[in-house]
């Protein structure tokens, strides 16, 4: 997620999720922790416009391989991932931009919340958010050595009588959820409650990872607590990280463009967007000098244009979590806008994405691996220009999504050669227009051949199951609504058929 990542040219996925299905809640629980890279600063206002969606139980400052703050006394560290040993050598601290950046940009987000509320009366108070905030492992990257403010936080959450799964957001290393592993193992190890302990933390515990950015994983977390959930995203974030421009075609970087920040984020929709970073804004984070993108000279160097989309490269993680009708949640390999994963072949707890994850991408005409994530880049930008909009202006000044039903079950049963029949339905609350469209995820499907699909814009949609599907074999079809609304929004509800 961090810009010197364009050096790597070997993807390492991990051995690291569960055959089992997981519940899929209203509004899932989630605890994002963070080292305060720019560009999750940036991850992080979109988020707070997306706060109504889910349950944010934790906000935790944390270290990574780019940013820890040192433990004072001049102690020198040297990384432990060979990028960064190589980069930066020993260093006493490294990039730090301090631990009070998420408290500034709630008090931004405080001065919307008012005008916010009346699109969503779900959005947490800033005083809520405020109350989550906890400090964990930060003076060394992978430091794990002692418990902290935010890892016993993380451990009372991953340790409390509700059953629901927690996600667990690692913007920066897995260092402080790690200790919080740790302290319970090192509690109850050995102890009549070990096998009970254990069996709960790890059905109710998913880490959504952005890439390596420490070793705790690797050494603590994988050998000791090998039953908890993994999603390891490490390519495709990159269509929203750094180096989009180098991933999303140009028919889809329109929206990351400065010209359309410039109308839709950045001025004239209160003051927690116009915190929001973008290339050649004349703007630096405080303690990182290395955050050089709103220079005007480097941002021309880098070949970028004022406001251009600077990097929200964690955004995936919560992303993920957004019930949009797509189903997601309850299998990574579905697909949806954080992403899609498939099996380890290693690991039957983890789920990763890479070489071997690819989608086709209509415009340049091949399967590539960044596709799962880009193509959904009109229709989330859509949405984020919206929830700027709510920011500042009234509820019937603005947009809102349709909401998609199904008339037939979502998961239906099949004998090949036969026709089925699907039917959607979908209101709008703002009385727009609404257009329908059913398509085929064939790439989510374990049948990878297309089917017919009849009526495909209209409500009631006829499908022909081919002769020659294999039983066992799944299609995977979605139902997609968009209003005419400004700019349009978009919902879903996904199908899928399984061959007898």
């Amino acid at each position: 997620m961090k810009k010197y990542l364009l050096l790597l040219v070997i993807i390492i996925i991990l051995s690291c999720c569960s055959d089992t299905s997981v519940p899929v809640t209203e509004k899932p629980r989630t605890i994002i922790t963070t080292d305060g890279e720019v560009d999750d600063m940036d991850s992080f206002i979109r988020m707070l416009l997306y706060s109504n969606e889910f349950d944010i139980e934790g906000l935790v400052y944390s270290s990574s391989m780019w940013h820890y703050a040192g433990d004072g006394k001049g102690t020198l560290f040297t990384s432990e991932m060979p990028m960064t040993a190589r980069m930066y050598g020993q260093k006493t601290d490294l990039r730090w931009p301090g631990t009070t950046w998420m408290e500034t940009l709630i008090d931004k987000y405080t001065l919307v919340y008012p005008n916010l509320i009346k699109h969503d009366k779900q959005y947490p108070s800033p005083d809520y958010l405020k109350s989550i905030i906890r400090i964990g492992n930060i003076e060394f990257e992978g430091e794990m050595a002692k418990d902290t403010e935010g890892s016993d936080f993380t451990k009372s959450i991953l340790m409390d009588d509700k059953s629901e799964p927690v996600y667990l957001q690692m913007w920066g290393g897995t260092n402080t959820v790690a200790r919080a592993l740790k302290s319970i193992e090192d509690k109850y190890r050995g102890s009549s409650d070990w096998d009970k302990i254990y069996k709960k933390v790890s059905e109710k515990t998913i880490l959504y990872i952005i890439l390596d950015q420490d070793a705790t994983y690797k050494k603590y977390i994988a050998p000791n607590w090998p039953d908890i959930r993994v999603i390891y995203n490490s390519s495709q974030f990159g269509s929203l990280a750094y180096w989009w421009y180098r991933v999303v075609p140009p028919e889809l970087s329109r929206y990351l463009n400065g010209k359309w920040f410039s109308e839709n984020i950045l001025f004239n929709h209160g003051p927690l967007l116009e915190a929001y970073f973008s290339w050649g804004d004349g703007r630096q984070v405080a303690g990182d000098p290395e955050h050089t993108h709103g220079n005007p000279d480097e941002a021309a160097r880098q070949g970028r244009e004022k406001y251009d989309f600077l990097s929200e490269g964690d955004s995936p993680a919560y992303l993920y979590l957004l019930n949009l009708g797509l189903r997601n949640m309850e299998d990574p390999s579905y697909g949806g806008q954080g992403g899609r994963f498939v099996k380890s072949f290693t690991d039957k707890n983890c789920w990763a994405d890479g070489q071997n994850v690819a989608d086709f991408n209509p415009y340049t005409g091949k399967d590539e691996p960044a596709y799962p994530q880009v193509r959904w880049i009109e229709t989330l930008q859509n949405d984020f220009a919206v929830r700027a909009d709510w920011c500042v202006k009234e509820y019937s000044e603005v947009n809102h999504a349709p909401d998609v039903s199904l008339k037939n079950p979502a998961d239906i049963e099949v004998k090949p050669g036969e026709i089925i029949k699907l039917k959607g339905t979908a209101v709008d609350h703002d009385g727009d227009k609404l257009t329908y469209l059913w398509w085929q995820y064939k790439e989510a499907g374990t049948y990878n051949e297309s089917v017919t699909i009849e009526n495909a814009g209209k409500k009631t949609a006829s499908v022909f199951i081919p002769d020659n599907v294999e039983s066992g074999k799944t299609i995977h079809l979605i139902l997609e609504v968009t209003d005419d609304g400004i700019p349009n929004l978009t919902r879903y509800q996904r199908v899928i058929i399984t061959v007898m």
